[in-house]
C-alpha cells in the first residue's frame, strides 16, 4: 500500500487560498503531479519568469554565442533517472533561454523571422494544456481552423468553396500546393502509379530567379525533379520578367515538355520584391497553367490598405501559401495554405482507413477533416 501525506490548506503564488483536504499518494503511476499545490506554485514561477523575460527583453543582447561549457551540457549520455521540474527549469533559464537566435527581440532585423507576442505565448499554453489532435474528429478546435479558412478566403478574395490548412510553414504549404498542381495536371491516378507512368510527361514549372529555394525542393519531393524548375530572369524592380516567362513556356512546349505551374512571389527573401501577380494570372489563364503564390513574406500585406494594391492579382491564384508567424507575429509554427478548388485539394490527400471511418454523428462526424487535405494525421 502506498503511503500518503495530508495536504494542508495553502496560499498559492498569487495569494489565492487553496484547500486540499484529500490525501494524495507519494508515488503514483499517473502522469499527473504527485502534489498539485507544489506543481502549481512552480508553474506560476515559470510563467512569471517568461513574462519577465519578455517585458525586459530590450535590456538583453539580441544574440550571444553559447560558451563551450554550455554546449558541453548537451553532449552527455542518456539519463536513466528522472529529473525534477525545478532542475529542468533552472537548466532552461541558464543554458537555453539566453542562447536562442534572438528573433523575439525588437532589435532583431535578420532575415524574415517573426518575433511573436506575449499573448501568443499564453495561447500556446492554452493549446498545450488542451493537447488536442486537430487532424480531425467532431471537435471545436477543428471548427477554429475552418473559421480561419473562411476569414482568409474573405481577405484574399477566394471563393467559399476553397480549402485551407494550417501547416508548419510556407515551405510545407508550397510543397502541398505543388502536389495538388501535379495531380491536377496528371490526374489523381498519379498518387498510385507515380510520375513515371507511360507515356511520361515531362512537367515543367516556372518562377522568379529569386524564388525561395523550397520551390525547387517541393518539385524534388513531388517526384518531378528540381531541374524542371525554370528560373526566370527579373526586371529592374526584381520582379519576374513576364516576357521571359512567356518565352520559356513557349520554348518548353516546342521541345515536348508539359508546362504545368507558375509560382509568383509576394515578397522575395532577398529584397521583398512582389511579382506582377495580375500579369502572371493572365498568362496562366491563357496557357492553362496552375498559378501558385508564395506569399510567406508579404501576403499578409493585404491587411494594410496602403500595401494591399501591390498584391493585385493574388485573388486569382489557384493556391496561396503564407505564414502567420511572420507579419502576423504569432508563435511558430503557423504556416497556412489556401487552395481555390477545395475538392481538388481533398482528392490529392484523402486516404481511406478503418480507423478514419466517418459517421454522421458522434466523435467520428464532421467530415471532411484537416487530415484529408495534407500529409499530417497527428497535428496540433
Amino acid at each position: 500500500m502506498q503511503s500518503t501525506v495530508e495536504i494542508p490548506t495553502t496560499i498559492d503564488h498569487f495569494g489565492h487560498l487553496r484547500e486540499r483536504n484529500r490525501a494524495e499518494p507519494r508515488h503514483s503511476a499517473s502522469l499527473d503531479p504527485t502534489h498539485w499545490p507544489d506543481f502549481c506554485r512552480h508553474a506560476h514561477t515559470m510563467l512569471d519568469d517568461m513574462l519577465g523575460y519578455l517585458e525586459n527583453i530590450r535590456e538583453r543582447p539580441v544574440w550571444q554565442p553559447a560558451p563551450e561549457e554550455t554546449r558541453a551540457r548537451f553532449n552527455v549520455r542518456l539519463p536513466i533517472a528522472p529529473t525534477d521540474l525545478a532542475s529542468v527549469h533552472e537548466e532552461f533559464l541558464s543554458h537555453i533561454l539566453p542562447y536562442t537566435v534572438g528573433n523575439a527581440h525588437p532589435g532583431f532585423m535578420g532575415w524574415v523571422h517573426g518575433g511573436g507576442a506575449p499573448v501568443g505565448m499564453l495561447a500556446e499554453m492554452l493549446a498545450a494544456a488542451m493537447n488536442t489532435n486537430a487532424g480531425g474528429r467532431n471537435q471545436i478546435p477543428v471548427e477554429v481552423e475552418r473559421q480561419i479558412t473562411r476569414w482568409m478566403c474573405e481577405l484574399f478574395g477566394f471563393p467559399a468553396s476553397a480549402s485551407g490548412l494550417f501547416v508548419t510553414g510556407t515551405s510545407m504549404a508550397n510543397f502541398i500546393a505543388v502536389l495538388v498542381a501535379r495531380d491536377a495536371a496528371l490526374g489523381h491516378l498519379v498518387r498510385r502509379t507515380g510520375v513515371g507512368i507511360h507515356p511520361p510527361k515531362k512537367l515543367t514549372a516556372y518562377a522568379s530567379a529569386e524564388v525561395h529555394r523550397c520551390i525547387g525542393s517541393a518539385l524534388d519531393f513531388a517526384g518531378i525533379g528540381s531541374d524542371q524548375l525554370r528560373p526566370i530572369p527579373v526586371d529592374h524592380r526584381r520582379r519576374m520578367n513576364l516576357r521571359a516567362l512567356a518565352d520559356a513556356v513557349a520554348e518548353d512546349r516546342v521541345s515536348g515538355c508539359s508546362p504545368f505551374l507558375v509560382v509568383g512571389t509576394a515578397g522575395t527573401v532577398d529584397t521583398g520584391a512582389v511579382d506582377d501577380l495580375d500579369g502572371i494570372a493572365n498568362l496562366c489563364q491563357r496557357e492553362g497553367l496552375w498559378f501558385h503564390v508564395d506569399g510567406a513574406y508579404g501576403a499578409l500585406a493585404m491587411l494594410a490598405p496602403e500595401y494591399a494594391p501591390r498584391l493585385r492579382g493574388i485573388e486569382r491564384a489557384d493556391s496561396l501559401a503564407f505564414d502567420f508567424h511572420k507579419w502576423g507575429q504569432v508563435p511558430y509554427d503557423a504556416g497556412f495554405l489556401l487552395v481555390r478548388d477545395g475538392e481538388l485539394h481533398r482528392r490529392a490527400f484523402a486516404s481511406p482507413a478503418a480507423y478514419l471511418s466517418r459517421e454522421t454523428r458522434g466523435l467520428a462526424a464532421g467530415s471532411p477533416w484537416p487530415c484529408d487535405f495534407g500529409p499530417d494525421l497527428s497535428r496540433g
